[in-house]
């Protein structure tokens, strides 16, 4: 299976039919289902629901495609959330079900990206995550595919990577902005509410499920959520990496620390946590224009080559107690489900590392949660690429059974 949700393309596939551009004016007397977060709307494709069918039968996923029976529309959206006290402009892509049924909503958060070219409002419209969004919309769902803060519309910000508050608000945002271009164009919207994604997007999703149980969120009911094979306790993932030699990803430790020092104005430059030459041209690694492999290359794997000894030795001394408090601060550990959600992790999976989820969820349990409503399911065998397909099929089989209850 390839990891083809997370960004690559299905190379075998055509793009079938086009549509004109079409902007979508908000009417703001009719918009009474949801905050008014909605800057503009842009249609920009149409797809038949038989390709889609197509499409995923042939990507091997086993996923029930005699339930994909709309068509489906494309929009770009950007929407306003909320940056370090200031409002910006975010952006996404809507996948809509050309129907008039009510539909329900998922907003499925993406991997780990560091390139303008892979946030969802720059993906080809041939590539693996649209065509999957598109065919869950045609089951009947409103789909948003964020592109997080630091991309699309606000690509000129840094993005805040793993930082829990700022990525739970620009995703709630987004759903709002959904929810407001569905009222404008007069379909028929519940109030069900599924979060999914996978890696960071795990995270986001976990955090974002967190921040409506904890602040709430208006005209929605979460229903559930699917996070998987996130780092959802920063604390323990940074901990895990200093027991490595190696690290395959070794621009993951320079993005946590470029974003936190930038999203929490760490006046520290970053030799201190990094050795030359890295430390001086991390910054520069950040702007857009590179992709996490294209960074990587650009770093080096052996952790004592590439982090200041100083600092590997010392992170839970006094003197890096900042460094500590925002791992703490952004570890998804300190709170207790209600609603149903649903963990995915592979067992082989040394990326982000497995126990990573294993132990958060115990942390979960332990805080008071039910087993009946936080569930954990390993994926026998799954690596951080191998286990997106499993993952998929899981999460995709429960939404559409929980639609059908």
């Amino acid at each position: 299976m390839k990891l083809w949700i997370l960004g690559g393309g299905l190379g075998m596939l055509m793009l079938l039919g086009s549509c004109k551009d079409e902007d979508v004016t908000p009417k703001e007397e009719k918009v009474e289902a949801s905050p008014q977060t909605l800057v503009e709307a842009t249609r920009i494709f149409s797809r038949p629901a038989g390709d889609l069918r197509a499409f995923i039968s042939l990507s091997g996923l086993d996923v029930d495609v005699n339930l994909m029976v709309h068509d489906v529309t494309l929009y770009k959206i950007t929407y306003k959330t909320d940056y370090k006290g200031d409002s910006i402009t975010a952006s996404a892509v809507i996948m809509l079900p050309n129907t008039e049924d009510t539909v329900s909503t998922v907003s499925f958060q993406h991997g780990t990206i560091a390139s303008e070219a892979e946030a969802p409002t720059n993906l080809e419209l041939s590539d693996g995550q649209i065509i999957f969004a598109s065919a869950l919309a045609s089951t009947g769902l409103v789909v948003i595919l964020p592109d997080f803060i630091g991309f699309g519309a606000s690509g000129d910000l840094m993005h805040p990577y793993y930082v829990e508050d700022l990525t739970a608000t620009s995703v709630v945002n987004g759903i709002y902005a959904s929810r407001q271009l569905v009222a404008d164009l007069e379909m028929s919207i519940d109030d069900e509410l599924y979060l999914a994604g996978y890696s960071q997007g795990g995270y986001a999703t976990m955090a974002t499920h967190k921040y409506v149980e904890e602040v709430g969120m208006a005209y929605y009911d979460l229903k559930a959520s699917f996070p998987s094979s996130g780092g959802y306790d920063v604390k323990a993932f940074q901990e895990y990496f200093f027991t490595l030699d190696t690290y395959h990803q070794p621009f993951f430790l320079a993005y946590v620390a470029y974003a936190y020092k930038t999203t929490y104005d760490w006046n520290q430059e970053l030799n201190v946590f990094f050795n030359e030459p890295y430390a001086a041209a991390i910054s520069g690694y950040f702007d857009g224009s590179k992709s996490g492999s294209e960074i990587n290359a650009l770093l080096s794997d052996e952790l004592s080559v590439l982090l200041n000894p100083q600092f590997i030795a010392g992170v839970d001394m006094p003197a890096y107690a900042f460094v500590k408090e925002a791992f703490l601060e952004n570890s998804l550990t300190d709170w207790t489900p209600t609603i149903p959600m649903f963990m995915y992790h592979g067992d082989a999976d040394i990326t982000v590392p497995y126990q990573n989820s294993v132990d958060v969820y115990a942390k979960l349990i332990a805080n008071g949660a039910s087993a009946d409503v936080v569930s954990f399911t390993t994926l026998s065998g799954g690596t951080h690429g191998t286990g997106v397909g499993p993952y998929i099929e899981h999460f995709a089989s429960e939404i559409f059974r929980l639609e059908n209850d």
